[in-house]
């Protein structure tokens, strides 16, 4: 990176470091090789797929894309919008289980890579194509077409065929719906059969949902987009199932699907029958399903119900090989891990996640007494045993006797990437990610009496006297940014040396705590999230005095651009500026899964949404409010920053709105993204003075 750059020029170049890094890791059951996606530099956009051979160290490109320039379906663009994916190249593959085959779609084509000669052909398929998969014996590769169907090919490229066809213009077959993708991190929508001879794929019917329109103002000869956006009380998508067979066979899965109209995963592995996650529409009560390949039918495993909510957990439920269910369940006060019918971890360890599952053990990440911390635990029935061991954030990835480790910590920029077999390390993944030209120097705090997690950041070289504080939270639910790894406050840090003592806080909702700590903003975004801001502030001021309390601002982004204008309208005793990116106005607005799982659904509570939502309190501002929103964006759409800057211009308040042209609830763009920091500290030096 060269030094003329300045840091926000290099972080929008380098897309927050995160280019270079090596990541989507695959590791081979026998151990011999490890797959992963990388991009060839810092600042390079186009990833690869690249092959790590464990007994030399050797790696090894396996696809190199070439070319800067993509052909991408606006179902593409969606689907990367929707797991927040900006690279370019190989960014998704998958394998069969012993490793000897890849697929993956480059701009819209089939390309299947024969991991053993290291070679690659583009198959020719009907396209623009979606998530090739191959099947778990190497044989097949099904993909979903951008026109509905559902198909299958030879891995040689012969025998190309439809499984599944549309029976409607708004039917789709294998791929995952909006809210499934937006909100359940299911991005798949089938799943084939442990002997590759069948697949359990989604049938999704969007014409049940309503129809919104993104107009591009910037360039009014073109036509509005169309999107099917089910919005907070209003109807999903149809989803049902089928077992689709090779040899053209169709069973259609049967379940309440009144009743639990949401699929949240699906999982079917060499353990046992194909399971399935799905949800009430209140998301109350979920139920684990085992599903009759054979017939369709469907039986009730396990169900789960809480007053107020229940929780997907990322890995599970899952089967071990002699056919216990694996699930990750509210115990006594903590996320425990329940194998069969022992809970096997005790209440101290909060499980986040499952990423492997054995006959003789489960890997597990979680937190344990400090939740800014995240760790790598082996479990068995007779222990548990971290593998983890320095402080930081830590992920694994395992095959047969061979890990992969992933580490971050504050000690140093960037991912480690060790590989161990059984307890040696025996080599390591190179990160080729450019490194940051600022460090951020981060105090850690425990803040009030609930003890919530912060991080103080001051101007490189600060010596004494008053600071301006900035608050630079995301404050929702089941999101972090106090965690301990650098990476994450590099911004903060350039903010803190224009001149700023900046706070980050996780208040109540976030993860890491238990379910108790999550479930606390249930009916309550703005009080309890706005409340834990202000409270972490005077608890920080209370112990850092130079900290300036009649200076204080507040930025974020969606649901952090939604409490800083929150702040702003209904604290201003407190916060003398708010800059509120991509905010959520009126929460009407907002998607159904999400919503309605913390605030109910508004037709039946809308007192609720009310007292969560900001046009109201439009003729309160008294503060300096920057609202800054993409016009393409078709998660949080513009209409939210609209309707709030009407309902400020009716009450005759001033404030500043920044649209941004052709810029989606992602900001890639490197000029859009330099700028919009160097606007937003601008905005901030003249409000505070």
């Amino acid at each position: 990176m060269t030094a003329e750059l300045s840091f926000p020029r290099q972080q929008a170049r380098t897309q927050r470091f995160s280019l270079g890094v090596p990541r989507a890791f695959t590791v081979a059951p026998d151990g011999s090789r490890v797959l992963f996606l990388r991009s060839a530099s810092g600042t390079d956009r186009r990833t690869g797929l690249w092959s790590l051979d464990v007994e030399t160290g050797q790696e090894a490109p396996l696809f190199d894309p070439f070319s800067d320039s993509e052909e991408l379906s606006p179902e593409e663009r969606a689907r990367r919008e929707r797991s927040r994916e900006s690279a370019a190249g190989v960014v998704g593959y998958a394998t069969d289980s012993a490793l000897t085959v890849a697929a993956f779609a480059l701009s819209g084509k089939v390309h299947v890579t024969d991991l053993a000669a290291g070679t690659t052909a583009e198959l020719a398929t009907p396209g623009p194509v979606i998530d090739p998969r191959p099947d778990p014996t190497g044989r097949h590769v099904a993909y979903a077409v951008v026109a509905g169907e559902l198909r299958v090919v030879g891995v040689d490229g012969t025998g190309d065929r439809a499984l599944a066809e549309p029976d409607g213009d708004e039917v789709t077959w294998g791929v995952a719906e909006f809210i499934a993708a937006e909100e359940m991190d299911r991005f798949r929508g089938y799943w084939w059969a442990p002997d590759g001879e069948r697949l359990l794929a989604a049938r999704v019917d969007n014409s049940p949902v309503q129809r919104w329109h993104i107009a591009d103002p910037a360039n009014p000869g073109t036509v509005p987009a169309e999107i099917a956006y089910p919005a907070a009380g209003t109807d999903n998508a149809d989803v049902s199932l089928a077992v689709l067979g090779l040899d053209g066979s169709r069973v259609d899965v049967q379940w309440d699907r009144a009743a639990f109209p949401y699929l949240a995963t699906a999982h079917w592995s060499a353990g046992g029958a194909p399971l399935l996650l799905v949800q009430s529409r209140d998301q109350r009560t979920q139920r684990i399903l085992t599903v009759d390949p054979d017939t369709g039918s469907t039986a009730v495993l396990h169900e789960e119900s809480d007053p107020q909510w229940v929780d997907i957990m990322p890995g599970v439920p899952a089967w071990t090989r002699d056919g216990r269910l694996v699930r990750i369940a509210a115990v006594d006060g903590a996320w425990r891990l329940v194998v069969g019918d022992d809970v096997l971890t005790p209440v101290g360890l909060q499980v986040r996640s499952v990423t492997s599952v054995t006959n003789e053990d489960v890997l597990v990440r979680a937190s344990e007494g400090d939740p800014t911390q995240i760790h790598t635990y082996r479990v068995r029935k007779d222990g548990v045993e971290r593998l983890s061991v320095a402080d930081g954030v830590h992920a694994v990835v395992r095959g047969g006797e061979v890990t992969v480790r992933l580490s971050t910590g504050l000690g140093f920029f960037g991912t480690v990437t060790e590989i161990f077999r059984g307890s040696d390390r025996v080599g390591s993944v190179k990160s080729l990610a450019a490194t940051p030209s600022i460090t951020p120097n981060v105090q850690m705090l425990e803040l009030g009496e609930r003890g919530l997690r912060g991080a103080l950041l001051l101007p490189t070289g600060y010596a004494d006297g008053p600071l301006p504080v900035l608050l630079d939270p995301y404050g929702g639910p089941h999101a972090q940014r106090v965690v301990q790894t650098r990476n994450a406050f590099t911004a903060s840090q350039w903010l803190a040396d224009q001149g700023f003592a900046v706070l980050v806080v996780d208040g109540r909702g976030t993860p890491g705590r238990g379910p108790g700590w999550e479930r606390a903003i249930h009916l309550d975004f703005a009080g309890a999230t706005l409340d834990d801001q202000v409270d972490a502030l005077h608890a920080a001021a209370a112990q850092f005095p130079f900290l300036d309390l009649s200076r204080v601002a507040i930025r974020g982004w969606s649901y952090g651009g939604y409490l800083s204008a929150l702040a702003v309208l209904r604290r201003p005793d407190v916060f003398r500026a708010g800059i509120a990116g991509a905010p959520v106005t009126d929460w009407r607005l907002y998607d159904t899964h999400y919503t309605e799982r913390y605030l109910g659904n508004p037709l039946e509570r809308p007192e609720v949404y009310d007292a969560n939502s900001l046009i109201d309190d439009a003729p309160k501002l008294s503060q300096d409010l920057m609202i800054i929103h993409g016009l393409a964006d078709d998660n949080v759409v513009a209409a939210h920053t609209l309707r709030l800057s009407s309902a400020l211009l009716a009450a005759g308040r001033p404030h500043t709105v920044l649209p941004l042209s052709g810029v989606t609830h992602m900001t890639p763009q490197e000029q859009v993204a330099e700028n919009l920091l160097l606007l937003q500290v601008d905005f901030l030096k003249r409000s505070l003075g």
